[in-house]
């Protein structure tokens, strides 16, 4: 796996200055940096210590765990692709044993691995249980987006800050066919687009046939020229999948069905000759293509690290991600699996390298986190490892399955393919806003809690909403965890809005700059049925609103606004001091001048709203000081569904 580190600590220089400061960027702690190595990885056989695997099991079950675990330890750190699924009960005790010695980092990675690459036999509940209880990230954090943007729209006549919302633009006519359009690939400078279009037909046998070819299109003035096929690469075969070089002389492309062809589909290459011409196509050949199926390459910064999808013998699952390296002659290598962190037993499918950071995106239907069929990872590189594969969010990540796609440098756009039909019809090129989740440099920890400024509990019914003040870039909103805590991955040295509200709480709002990891702990007033609050007290006789009354009531209206689902009722009340009638009166226009502070500036329906006067009917207490009476001249809220 180390071939790749020819070049690696410029990039690294140049690429993580800022992030890999911060522990909270680096991928493994030290512990599983060493063990992940996997030396013998793509050795053919399994890994086997008879010897070794009988002490090992002899010390686990007299509970012999400290003598067990470096032995385990070892043991594990051999493995080869076979050994994680036909030993993945030994990955299930080592996780045990670093749970139990404490060190629940480790633990978590290996839990993560035993699920990737599991075995029938083992308890997969039982480990996901454990998962669970160790490691906060799930599905269920993220808000559907639907009801958020619901509850952004009815906000939208008092709020001055709304989140962008991402929007799918169509690439259009000149881009787009009748016919199924996917594959997209920039060039460096982002001005060249090649992908795979399925619009052109060939005769074969008698017979006209649909023919995967390549088209391309040029960025002219801010606009795509209309799609050209590649006539000087396409064949009576199906081209596609392509990438550029960074000097944009070479393509690495797949043909599939071709008579030199060793597989279904085989990894070839072109170059730009000295006439400008593309060059006659060349297969990769039998030390990189194997006998079934290889596609979707991806070139990394230098050209020296191709990496593509394959279901050959001897991967982790259905189909993995391989990686070939150039070395100083420029002779590629033998294909090496990318291993047990990126791939799993389910399929793992175009990798994309991206153009102006070390990071990798993929497709995958194995990994933990997953909101529909196949979604898009990333994962980032430290000491020379791929970490943790996450989850770029559901602001691209749907229900059904989002592959063939790529980046521009400037991490502005995803462009891939995708159906306004549900059946996955008729496939277009769009381009779509990289939310905060998919930057490659949103890798900064911002975590934090929330809890009752009273007691001390969290709350855990409320939702989190960060949004970028410098880049507009949209940013999935996620609800409280349990423990009311919640942790976002965001780009370093941006000023950010972060607003958390719910039905148990005052909404929070508030500005901050993030330099580095950031802790973010509040406490907030809780909400009751019943309301009421200091600085709600009219001058004697008057029902004028005071100017320190609109903080409060401020906090109501946003409160309201959250919550469509409730409403209120505003009770005015006064001491027993002059006449009972006047009194009631007052208690009235009182109570009616806040309802109409929360219409007029609240932007709050007055149908949710009703205003009663009480008068001096309804005392606290009795009344045998001037303490009590200004405990009796009180407006109370009554908050209800």
């Amino acid at each position: 796996m180390l071939c790749w580190a020819k070049g690696y600590s410029q990039f690294r220089a140049a690429d993580d200055k800022l992030t890999l400061r911060d522990t909270a960027s680096k991928v493994y702690n030290q512990k599983l940096t060493n063990l992940y190595r996997f030396p013998n990885l793509n050795q053919p056989k399994p890994y086997f210590n008879k010897a070794s695997l009988k002490q090992i099991q002899k010390l686990i079950q007299e509970e012999q765990y400290e003598q067990a675990y470096p032995l385990l330890y070892d043991y594990v750190s051999h493995f080869s692709v076979r050994n994680f699924f036909q030993d993945n009960r030994m990955l299930w005790q080592l996780a045990r044993l670093e749970e139990i010695k404490g060190d629940t980092l480790t633990a978590i990675g290996l839990y993560k691995l035993v699920l990737k690459h599991y075995h029938p036999d083992m308890n997969i509940n039982l480990v996901r249980e454990k998962l669970n209880l160790l490691d906060n990230e799930k599905k269920t954090d993220y808000v559907p987006l639907k009801y958020y943007y619901e509850l952004v729209e009815y906000r939208k006549e008092i709020d001055t800050l709304r989140p962008p919302q991402g929007v799918y633009l169509n690439m259009g006519d000149g881009i787009n066919s009748a016919y199924n359009d996917y594959g997209p690939a920039l060039s460096a400078t982002d001005d060249i687009m090649i992908f795979t279009s399925k619009r052109n037909t060939i005769d074969r046998d008698m017979k006209s046939i649909t023919n995967e070819d390549m088209m391309y299109s040029r960025m002219e003035n801010g606009l795509w020229t209309d799609a050209m096929p590649l006539t000087q690469v396409n064949s009576a075969y199906n081209e596609g999948s392509a990438c550029i070089s960074k000097d944009g002389k070479t393509i690495y492309f797949s043909r599939c069905n071709a008579p030199d062809g060793l597989g279904s589909c085989d990894l070839y290459q072109t170059n730009m000759q000295e006439n400008g011409e593309w060059s006659q196509a060349k297969n990769l050949g039998p030390k990189i293509n194997s006998t079934t199926w290889d596609s979707h390459p991806s070139l990394s910064h230098l050209g020296d690290t191709l990496y593509f999808a394959s279901d050959r013998l001897g991967g982790f699952g259905m189909e993995d991600i391989y990686f070939i390296c150039k070395d100083q002659q420029g002779q590629w290598s033998a294909p090496q699996n990318a291993g047990p962190v990126i791939n799993t037993r389910g399929r793992e499918l175009s990798p994309f390298y991206h153009p102006s950071h070390q990071v990798l995106y993929y497709s995958s239907d194995g990994h933990l986190l997953n909101f529909g069929e196949f979604d898009i990872y990333k994962s980032y590189k430290d000491q020379g490892l791929w970490g943790e594969p996450k989850n770029i969010g559901p602001l691209v990540n749907g229900v059904g399955s989002e592959y063939y796609f790529t980046i521009d440098a400037a991490s502005k756009n995803l462009y891939y393919a995708r159906s306004e039909e549900e059946n996955m019809g008729n496939l277009d090129l769009y381009s779509f806003p990289l939310p905060m989740e998919a930057q490659p440099t949103a890798r900064i920890k911002l975590s934090g809690t929330l809890k009752d400024e009273a007691t001390g509990k969290p709350f855990s019914n409320g939702i989190v909403s960060i949004i970028d003040l410098d880049n507009g870039i949209e940013v999935a909103p996620k609800f409280l965890r349990q423990d009311g805590s919640f942790e976002f991955s965001l780009i370093n040295n941006n000023n950010y809005l972060i607003i958390i509200q719910g039905e148990d709480f005052f909404r929070l709002e508030e500005i901050f700059y993030l330099n580095g990891t950031k802790e973010f702990h509040r406490t907030v007033s809780a909400i009751s049925s019943r309301l009421k609050f200091n600085n709600m007290k009219f001058d004697n006789g008057k029902s004028a609103l005071k100017s320190e009354m609109y903080g409060d009531l401020d906090k109501i209206a946003n409160f309201l606004l959250d919550n469509p689902s409730f409403k209120l009722r505003i009770e005015g009340h006064t001491d027993t001091d002059g006449n009972a009638e006047l009194n009631l009166k007052l208690s009235q226009q009182r109570a009616d001048a806040i309802k109409d502070y929360l219409v007029n500036f609240g932007s709050i329906e007055g149908s949710r709203i009703e205003a009663i006067g009480y008068g001096s009917s309804k005392p606290i207490v009795a009344e045998k000081s001037e303490a009590d009476k200004q405990l009796n001249r009180r407006v109370e809220f009554n908050i209800y569904r």
